[in-house]
C-alpha cells in the first residue's frame, strides 16, 4: 500500500468526493459512497461490489492497514489532513473514512430469486423511502439471515451513502434487486413456490401464530399508509398484537419482530 497525499480539495483525483451531501441528492452516475471503518470492511471482504479508490483522514491510516491489505492491487488510497478532507466532502468528517464503490450492472429479481437456496426467507419492501428505515432493515435482514432483499419503484435506494452507513454495511451483504409490477412479481414468487406474508397491523394471524415454510416471502410497506389494500388482499397478513389502544411500530423495528420470529422457526 503506498498511500497518496492530498493537500488540495479541488485535486481532480477525488473529484468525485466533492460536495459529498449535494451529490446524495443528484446521483453519482453508479457510484455510491461506503463510509466508516466496518462498512469499508465489507466493501472490501463480500466482493459484491468494486471499489474504486479510499479516502482516509490521516490518523485513521494506521487503524485500517488490516482491512486495507483485502483491497485490489492497485486500489488508490488517498490521505488527507482534517482540514482538506472537511473541505473535500463540505462538512465534518468525524468518522475519517470514505471509499467509492461501482454499482456494477444490477442483478434482476427474477435472477435472484432463482439462485436462492430451496429454503429461503426474503424481504419484499413496498413503498419504503426512508433511507434510515431501509438501512434499519437490512441490517435487521443480515442479523436474522434473510437470504435477499427485494424492493419495488417507489422505495429509495439502497446504496445511498445514508442507507449503507444506518445497515452498518449490510447492503454490501445482503443480495438485493428491484422488481416494477408488483403483482407479477407476486406471481413469481408463487411459482417459485414462495408463502407470503404481508405484515399489517390489520393483520388476519398474530405473528406468533404464524408457520413458517421452507420459502417465505415477508411484505414491509410504508409507515402511516402501510402496504396498498391491492396487495393486502392478495396476500395472507400477519399482525404483531400490541397493547390495547395502540398499533403501530416503527416499520424497521416491526421488521426485527418479524425477521426474528420466522429466522427461528424450523431451526
Amino acid at each position: 500500500m503506498n498511500p497518496i497525499r492530498i493537500d488540495d480539495p479541488q485535486d481532480p483525483r477525488v473529484a468525485a468526493y466533492l460536495d459529498i451531501r449535494e451529490r446524495d441528492l443528484a446521483g453519482r452516475r453508479g457510484r455510491f459512497v461506503a463510509e466508516g471503518k466496518v462498512v469499508l470492511d465489507l466493501l472490501l471482504s463480500t466482493g459484491r461490489f468494486a471499489a474504486e479508490s479510499v479516502l482516509v483522514l490521516e490518523n485513521r491510516l494506521v487503524g485500517i492497514e488490516e482491512i486495507l491489505r483485502k483491497a485490489p492491487a492497485g486500489l488508490p488510497v488517498y490521505v488527507a489532513t482534517s482540514a482538506v478532507m472537511d473541505a473535500i466532502a463540505g462538512f465534518h468528517m468525524h468518522r475519517g473514512i470514505l471509499a467509492m464503490g461501482r454499482k456494477g450492472v444490477p442483478q434482476s429479481a427474477e435472477a435472484m430469486l432463482d439462485a436462492l437456496p430451496a429454503r429461503a426467507l426474503v424481504v419484499v419492501l413496498v413503498g419504503i423511502a426512508n433511507h434510515d428505515n431501509v438501512g434499519s432493515i437490512f441490517r435487521n435482514a443480515a442479523a436474522f439471515g434473510a437470504d435477499a432483499v427485494l424492493l419495488d419503484p417507489t422505495c429509495c435506494d439502497p446504496l445511498y451513502r445514508k442507507a449503507i452507513r444506518v445497515s452498518v454495511g449490510a447492503v454490501l451483504k445482503i443480495p438485493f434487486a428491484s422488481f416494477t409490477d408488483t403483482a407479477g412479481f407476486t406471481a413469481m414468487l408463487a411459482r417459485r413456490g414462495f408463502e407470503q406474508f404481508a405484515l399489517s397491523p390489520r393483520g388476519q394471524t398474530d405473528i406468533r401464530d404464524a408457520q413458517r415454510s421452507e420459502r417465505l416471502a415477508l411484505y414491509l410497506g410504508t409507515e402511516g399508509e402501510g402496504l396498498p389494500d391491492s396487495l393486502l388482499a392478495r396476500l395472507h397478513s400477519v399482525r404483531i398484537t400490541m397493547s390495547e389502544g395502540f398499533d403501530s411500530l416503527n416499520v424497521a423495528a416491526a421488521s426485527a419482530i418479524a425477521l426474528h420470529h420466522f429466522s427461528a422457526k424450523g431451526t
